[in-house]
C-alpha cells in the first residue's frame, strides 16, 4: 500500500510539473509571437553570414558538448525519482554454538529476506522534479550559448569584411599615389617639382605597404577565430560583398526590454533556478521526516531430530524508521543552505531584470551614435573632404600648393570614407549584440 501510494503521488506530481512546463513554454511562445508581430518585420542578414551561423550551430563542438549534457541530465531525471534497489539477503539465525547443528534448536532458521527503503511521501517526486529542472536550466543555457556563438560569428565576419574593404581602399590609394608619384617625377625631371615631393610619395607608399601587412595579419587572426567557431580544419578567407546601411527604425528600449523579459534564455534559466531552489527548500523540509525501511523474511526450520516432528517455517515482517536525532548539524544546515540558494537565485533574477534594460539602452545608444556618425561622415565630411582634395590637386597642378598638403587632403578623403564604413560595420555588430541580449532575432518597427 505504501508503494502504491508513493508511486501514484510521484506520478501525479511529475505529470503536473510537465504540464506546467509545457503550458509555460506555450504561453511564453504566444507572448513572444505577439510582441514580435507588434514590432514589425524581421531584420534580414546577409545570406553568406546566415550560412556561416547555420554551420556553426551544426558543427561547433562546444554546442555539441552542451547538447550532450542536456540529454544526460534529461536521462538522469527518471532515475532520480526512482526507489533504491531492494536488498535481498540470506542469513542463519539462532544457531547453537555448542554443536552448530541446524536441527538441534527449534528457533534455528535458515532465512531469506528482502528489504526496501521508502523515502518520506513526496520526496521522490520532488527529487525527480529537481532533476528535470536542472535539465531545463541547462537547456536554457544552451540557448544562450547558441546566441553567443551566433554573435561571435557575426562580429568576426563583419570585422573580416571591413578589413577586406580596408585592403581594397589601400589598393586604390596605392594606385592613386603611384600616379601622383609618376607626375611628380616628371615635374622634377623638367625642373618644376622638388625631390622632397618624390620622397614624400615614396614614404607614403611604404606606409601603405606596412599597413597592408598589419591588416593581413589581423585578417589571418580573424580567419582563425572564425575557423575555430565553425570547427573547420582549414583557414577561412572572407570574400568581399557590399553591405548597405540599415535604415529601418529600431524598436524602443522599452519594447525590447519587455520582449527580453520573455525571450532571454538567461532570464528563463534564472527563473528555472528559482523554481528548482524552491523545490530544494521543500525537499530540505522533508528531510526532517523519517525514511521507512520495510523488511520481509522467510525462515526455514529443520524437523525435530528427536521425534521427527515437522517444524513450521516462519515468516517475519518489520518496519523501521530513521530518527533525525542530529538535525541540528544535518537537517538544519541543509535547510538553511537551501533557503540561502533560493535567496541568491531570486536576487540574481532581480539583478538581471534591473540591468537588462540598461544594457539594451546602452547598445541602442551606441547604435544611434554609429548611425549619426555614419551620416555625418558619409553625407557631410566626405563631400567637404572631396572638395578639398579636388581643389588641392588643382592648386598643386598650377604650383599654388605644396605637395604634402595636396597629398594630405587626398589621404584625408580616403580615410573619411573608410571611417564612415567603419561606423556602418559597427552598427551591424551592435545589432548582433542586441539580438543576443534580447534573446531572439531582432525585428524592426514599422513606420506609421
Amino acid at each position: 500500500m505504501i508503494i502504491a501510494a508513493g508511486a501514484v503521488f510521484r506520478a501525479n506530481a511529475t505529470s503536473c510539473l510537465r504540464l506546467f512546463l509545457t503550458v509555460s513554454v506555450v504561453l511564453i511562445g504566444f507572448i513572444t509571437c505577439f510582441i514580435t508581430t507588434s514590432i514589425g518585420q524581421a531584420r534580414e542578414i546577409p545570406e553568406e553570414l546566415s550560412t556561416l551561423i547555420t554551420e556553426a550551430m551544426e558543427n561547433n563542438q562546444e554546442l555539441r558538448s552542451l547538447e550532450e549534457k542536456v540529454q544526460a541530465l534529461e536521462a538522469e531525471a527518471p532515475a532520480a525519482g526512482s526507489l533504491q534497489d531492494p536488498m535481498v539477503g540470506i542469513a542463519l539465525a539462532n544457531v547453537p554454538t555448542d554443536s552448530f547443528d541446524l536441527d538441534q534448536e527449534a528457533m534455528t532458521q535458515k532465512q531469506l529476506f528482502v528489504s526496501q527503503r521508502f523515502p518520506w511521501f513526496g520526496t521522490l517526486a520532488l527529487t525527480e522534479q529537481i532533476a528535470m529542472l536542472k535539465a531545463l536550466e541547462q537547456a536554457k543555457m544552451l540557448e544562450a550559448k547558441r546566441l553567443n556563438i551566433a554573435r561571435q560569428v557575426a562580429e568576426t565576419w563583419y570585422d573580416l569584411l571591413f578589413l577586406e574593404q580596408n585592403l581594397e581602399q589601400n589598393a586604390r590609394l596605392t594606385a592613386i599615389i603611384t600616379q601622383i608619384l609618376q607626375v611628380t617625377e616628371t615635374r622634377y625631371s623638367t625642373g618644376i617639382g622638388l625631390q622632397q615631393d618624390i620622397l614624400a610619395a615614396q614614404v607614403q607608399l611604404s606606409e601603405l605597404i606596412e599597413e597592408d601587412v598589419a591588416i593581413n595579419g589581423k585578417r589571418r587572426l580573424l580567419s582563425d577565430r572564425l575557423g575555430a567557431l565553425l570547427n573547420r580544419t582549414d583557414f577561412y578567407y572572407q570574400s568581399s560583398i557590399e553591405l548597405t546601411m540599415p535604415e529601418m527604425p529600431i524598436p524602443s528600449g522599452e519594447t525590447l526590454a519587455a520582449k527580453a523579459l520573455y525571450s532571454s534564455p538567461l532570464l528563463e534559466a534564472q527563473r528555472v533556478v528559482i523554481d528548482r531552489s524552491r523545490m530544494e527548500v521543500d525537499l530540505a523540509k522533508k528531510d526532517y521526516m523519517p525514511n521507512i525501511d520495510v523488511r520481509l523474511s522467510y525462515g526455514q526450520r529443520d524437523d525435530n531430530p528427536l521425534n521427527g516432528d515437522d517444524r513450521a517455517d516462519l515468516v517475519s515482517a518489520g518496519v523501521t524508521f530513521s530518527v533525525p536525532l542530529w538535525h541540528n548539524t544535518k537537517q538544519d544546515n541543509k535547510f538553511v543552505a537551501a533557503m540561502r540558494r533560493l535567496a541568491a537565485a531570486e536576487k540574481g533574477l532581480k539583478g538581471l531584470e534591473l540591468s537588462l534594460p540598461h544594457k539594451i539602452d546602452g547598445i541602442l545608444a551606441e547604435i544611434e551614435s554609429a548611425r549619426e556618425n555614419y551620416k555625418l561622415f558619409s553625407e557631410v565630411l566626405f563631400f567637404q573632404a572631396q572638395q578639398l582634395a579636388d581643389s588641392s590637386l588643382a592648386a598643386y597642378s598650377v604650383g599654388k600648393l605644396e605637395f604634402n598638403s595636396m597629398l594630405s587632403a587626398r589621404l584625408r578623403l580616403e580615410r573619411i570614407e573608410l571611417k564612415s564604413e567603419k561606423f556602418k560595420f559597427e552598427m551591424y555588430k551592435k545589432l548582433a549584440e542586441l539580438e543576443e541580449t534580447v534573446g531572439s532575432p531582432l525585428t524592426f518597427a514599422e513606420e506609421n
